[in-house]
């Protein structure tokens, strides 16, 4: 499935913890939003390791599941692209 992260975290230091751990999962396309191409248990994990850093009184974090056939419609004005993982084998 494909995702879209944005969060409005309050604290700095916080901020900057779940900017990193969001890099394991997808690609930084603005400041504070991320996209990502993950499976389910992907997905159930990376929403648990956001939700163990934030401060659910102060901070918001929105994930937007965004299905293939949608994104072909996906527009972006200025620089960046749409990226979908090709995927790959191990031999």
């Amino acid at each position: 499935m494909y995702v879209m992260v944005s969060y409005d975290i309050v604290d700095d230091k916080t901020r900057n913890k779940v900017m990193k751990f969001l890099k394991d999962f997808g690609e930084r396309v603005q400041l504070s939003v991320f996209d990502a191409d993950l499976d389910e248990a992907q997905y159930e994990r990376m929403k648990e390791g956001v939700e163990a850093l934030i401060d659910k009184k102060e901070d918001r974090v929105r994930y937007y599941r965004i299905c293939k056939s949608c994104m072909d419609r996906v527009k972006i004005s200025g620089w960046g692209e749409v990226r979908q993982d090709e995927g790959f084998e191990i031999v």
